[in-house]
């Protein structure tokens, strides 16, 4: 889930989460809050998760490895 620090005027949000091996799933569009949530079966598997903001976006690089 991506959520917006100051919630209100509507921008773009996008979240993806993506399991070692699999496809990416995600959830984007104009929120006014969050984008999501998402969810993936990746027992024993790694994810990578990216979401973003506006201009601002983050990635966590493989982790739950």
């Amino acid at each position: 889930m991506t959520v917006a620090n100051h919630p209100g005027e509507r921008r773009a949000m996008s979240v993806s989460i993506q399991p070692r091996g699999g496809v990416p799933v995600g959830d984007s569009g104009r929120f006014t809050r969050y984008a999501g949530p998402v969810t993936v079966g990746a027992i024993s598997r790694c994810v990578y998760v990216k979401g973003s903001v506006g201009a601002g976006s983050v990635a966590s690089g493989w982790i739950l490895c």
